[in-house]
Protein backbone atom coordinates (compact mmCIF):
# COMPACT_ATOMS: atom_id res chain seq x y z
CA UNK A 1 0.00 0.00 0.00
CA UNK A 2 1.01 3.42 -0.78
CA UNK A 3 0.55 6.82 -0.75
CA UNK A 4 0.17 8.89 -3.41
CA UNK A 5 1.45 13.20 -3.68
CA UNK A 6 0.55 15.31 -6.70
CA UNK A 7 2.61 18.91 -6.25
CA UNK A 8 1.57 22.02 -7.49
CA UNK A 9 -0.38 20.92 -10.95
CA UNK A 10 -1.72 24.71 -11.17
CA UNK A 11 -2.23 26.55 -14.02
CA UNK A 12 0.21 28.85 -13.39
CA UNK A 13 3.16 26.51 -12.94
CA UNK A 14 1.75 24.44 -15.74
CA UNK A 15 0.37 26.80 -18.24
CA UNK A 16 2.99 28.37 -20.68
CA UNK A 17 0.90 31.52 -20.61
CA UNK A 18 0.91 31.02 -16.44
CA UNK A 19 2.59 33.62 -14.13
CA UNK A 20 5.38 31.40 -13.10
CA UNK A 21 5.10 28.17 -15.58
CA UNK A 22 7.80 25.64 -15.16
CA UNK A 23 9.20 24.15 -18.80
CA UNK A 24 7.60 21.23 -20.08
CA UNK A 25 5.24 21.00 -17.54
CA UNK A 26 2.28 21.22 -19.85
CA UNK A 27 3.18 18.07 -21.62
CA UNK A 28 2.53 16.08 -18.56
CA UNK A 29 -0.86 16.85 -17.52
CA UNK A 30 -2.49 14.48 -19.63
CA UNK A 31 -0.19 11.84 -18.79
CA UNK A 32 -0.56 12.74 -14.81
CA UNK A 33 -4.22 12.23 -15.39
CA UNK A 34 -4.36 9.03 -17.11
CA UNK A 35 -1.62 8.02 -14.28
CA UNK A 36 -4.26 9.17 -11.80
CA UNK A 37 -6.87 7.63 -13.54
CA UNK A 38 -4.97 3.94 -13.58
CA UNK A 39 -4.78 4.18 -8.87
CA UNK A 40 -6.43 1.06 -7.87
CA UNK A 41 -7.95 1.21 -4.44
CA UNK A 42 -6.44 -1.99 -3.00
CA UNK A 43 -2.87 -0.41 -3.99
CA UNK A 44 -2.97 3.35 -3.43
CA UNK A 45 -4.48 4.60 0.54
CA UNK A 46 -5.15 8.00 -0.81
CA UNK A 47 -3.80 10.91 -2.93
CA UNK A 48 -3.43 14.29 -2.30
CA UNK A 49 -3.01 17.40 -3.86
CA UNK A 50 -1.41 20.21 -3.28
CA UNK A 51 -2.03 23.83 -4.10
CA UNK A 52 0.15 26.74 -3.77
CA UNK A 53 -1.94 29.73 -2.33
CA UNK A 54 -1.26 33.06 -2.35
CA UNK A 55 -3.50 36.15 -1.13
CA UNK A 56 -1.22 39.63 -2.61
CA UNK A 57 -1.06 41.61 0.49
CA UNK A 58 0.68 39.07 2.26
CA UNK A 59 2.93 37.35 -0.78
CA UNK A 60 4.02 41.23 -1.29
CA UNK A 61 5.62 40.92 2.35
CA UNK A 62 7.36 37.57 1.82
CA UNK A 63 10.90 36.19 0.80
CA UNK A 64 9.21 34.73 -1.70
CA UNK A 65 8.27 38.16 -3.83
CA UNK A 66 12.13 38.78 -3.91
CA UNK A 67 12.86 35.73 -6.27
CA UNK A 68 9.48 35.33 -7.90
CA UNK A 69 6.51 37.24 -9.63
CA UNK A 70 2.61 37.03 -7.78
CA UNK A 71 1.21 33.58 -8.99
CA UNK A 72 -1.45 31.32 -7.49
CA UNK A 73 -3.44 34.34 -6.07
CA UNK A 74 -6.51 32.62 -4.22
CA UNK A 75 -9.64 32.46 -6.27
CA UNK A 76 -7.92 33.27 -9.24
CA UNK A 77 -7.83 30.88 -12.75
CA UNK A 78 -3.63 30.19 -12.26
CA UNK A 79 -4.42 29.03 -8.53
CA UNK A 80 -6.70 26.26 -9.77
CA UNK A 81 -5.18 22.93 -10.91
CA UNK A 82 -5.00 21.55 -13.73
CA UNK A 83 -5.44 17.72 -13.34
CA UNK A 84 -8.45 16.56 -12.11
CA UNK A 85 -9.03 14.71 -8.67
CA UNK A 86 -12.34 13.48 -10.38
CA UNK A 87 -9.89 10.92 -12.30
CA UNK A 88 -8.92 8.98 -8.84
CA UNK A 89 -11.16 6.10 -8.60
CA UNK A 90 -13.54 7.25 -5.82
CA UNK A 91 -12.95 4.25 -3.54
CA UNK A 92 -9.48 6.54 -3.20
CA UNK A 93 -9.99 9.30 -0.59
CA UNK A 94 -8.21 12.31 -1.99
CA UNK A 95 -7.29 15.42 -0.24
CA UNK A 96 -6.13 18.77 -0.57
CA UNK A 97 -3.78 20.91 1.18
CA UNK A 98 -3.15 24.92 0.61
CA UNK A 99 0.35 26.03 1.59
CA UNK A 100 1.42 29.59 1.35
CA UNK A 101 4.87 28.42 0.89
CA UNK A 102 6.40 26.33 -1.89
CA UNK A 103 7.66 23.49 0.69
CA UNK A 104 4.64 22.03 2.53
CA UNK A 105 6.16 21.10 5.26
CA UNK A 106 7.11 24.64 6.60
CA UNK A 107 4.34 26.22 7.83
CA UNK A 108 2.96 25.14 11.17
CA UNK A 109 -1.17 24.09 11.82
CA UNK A 110 -1.93 23.57 7.81
CA UNK A 111 -4.71 20.86 7.30
CA UNK A 112 -5.72 18.26 5.18
CA UNK A 113 -9.38 18.45 3.53
CA UNK A 114 -10.86 15.30 2.02
CA UNK A 115 -12.42 16.79 -1.35
CA UNK A 116 -15.91 16.52 -1.08
CA UNK A 117 -16.61 16.09 2.54
CA UNK A 118 -16.07 18.76 5.49
CA UNK A 119 -13.13 16.74 6.65
CA UNK A 120 -9.78 18.52 7.54
CA UNK A 121 -6.93 16.36 9.39
CA UNK A 122 -4.07 18.15 10.89
CA UNK A 123 -0.82 17.48 8.57
CA UNK A 124 1.73 16.34 11.10
CA UNK A 125 -0.77 14.09 12.33
CA UNK A 126 -2.21 12.99 9.30
CA UNK A 127 0.76 11.77 8.18
CA UNK A 128 2.09 10.42 11.71
CA UNK A 129 -1.05 7.90 11.15
CA UNK A 130 -0.54 7.46 8.12
CA UNK A 131 3.19 5.95 8.54
CA UNK A 132 1.52 4.24 12.12
CA UNK A 133 -1.27 2.47 9.63
CA UNK A 134 1.79 0.57 8.05
CA UNK A 135 1.92 2.78 5.02
CA UNK A 136 5.94 3.13 4.00
CA UNK A 137 6.20 4.65 0.48
CA UNK A 138 4.84 7.55 -1.10
CA UNK A 139 4.61 8.42 -4.72
CA UNK A 140 4.69 11.83 -5.97
CA UNK A 141 4.26 13.47 -9.30
CA UNK A 142 4.15 17.39 -10.10
CA UNK A 143 6.29 20.22 -10.20
CA UNK A 144 9.11 21.37 -10.17
CA UNK A 145 11.74 19.03 -9.04
CA UNK A 146 13.95 21.29 -7.58
CA UNK A 147 11.52 23.52 -5.64
CA UNK A 148 8.07 22.19 -4.28
CA UNK A 149 8.85 18.54 -5.35
CA UNK A 150 11.96 18.36 -3.58
CA UNK A 151 11.07 19.90 -0.47
CA UNK A 152 8.08 17.39 -0.26
CA UNK A 153 10.31 14.93 -0.41
CA UNK A 154 12.91 16.04 2.12
CA UNK A 155 10.29 16.10 4.42
CA UNK A 156 9.12 12.79 4.17
CA UNK A 157 12.41 11.27 3.91
CA UNK A 158 12.95 13.29 7.76
CA UNK A 159 9.36 11.60 8.86
CA UNK A 160 10.50 7.82 7.29
CA UNK A 161 9.01 7.44 4.23
CA UNK A 162 10.36 5.96 1.06
CA UNK A 163 9.93 8.00 -1.58
CA UNK A 164 9.20 7.35 -5.23
CA UNK A 165 9.18 9.90 -8.55
CA UNK A 166 8.58 8.77 -12.06
CA UNK A 167 10.61 11.25 -14.18
CA UNK A 168 8.04 11.74 -16.81
CA UNK A 169 5.29 12.92 -14.41
CA UNK A 170 7.72 15.55 -12.84
CA UNK A 171 9.06 18.56 -14.37
CA UNK A 172 11.80 21.27 -12.82
CA UNK A 173 12.58 24.67 -13.68
CA UNK A 174 16.22 24.59 -13.44
CA UNK A 175 17.38 21.14 -12.93
CA UNK A 176 15.09 17.25 -13.61
CA UNK A 177 14.27 14.81 -10.80
CA UNK A 178 17.16 12.84 -11.53
CA UNK A 179 19.61 15.50 -11.35
CA UNK A 180 17.71 16.58 -8.36
CA UNK A 181 17.82 13.05 -6.67
CA UNK A 182 21.61 12.68 -7.54
CA UNK A 183 22.53 15.96 -5.66
CA UNK A 184 20.08 16.32 -2.94
CA UNK A 185 19.10 12.91 -2.05
CA UNK A 186 22.33 10.27 -2.27
CA UNK A 187 21.71 7.71 0.15
CA UNK A 188 18.26 8.68 0.95
CA UNK A 189 14.93 6.05 0.19
CA UNK A 190 14.44 7.67 -2.69
CA UNK A 191 13.72 5.96 -5.83
CA UNK A 192 13.45 8.13 -9.43
CA UNK A 193 11.81 5.83 -11.76
CA UNK A 194 12.39 6.11 -15.80
CA UNK A 195 15.24 8.84 -15.75
CA UNK A 196 17.19 9.04 -18.62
Amino acid sequence: MRFVIVVDMQRDFVAVDGALPVPGAEAIVAPVDAWLAGLRAGEVAGVLFTADTHVPAVYALSEEAKQFPPHCEVGTPGWALVVDPGAVDPAIPCYRLEKGVFDMWAEPGLALERIGTEDATDRDAFFAALRASGVEEVEMVGVAADYCVRWAVEGLIARGFRVTVPAALTRGIARPIDAVAAEEWAGCAVTVTGAA
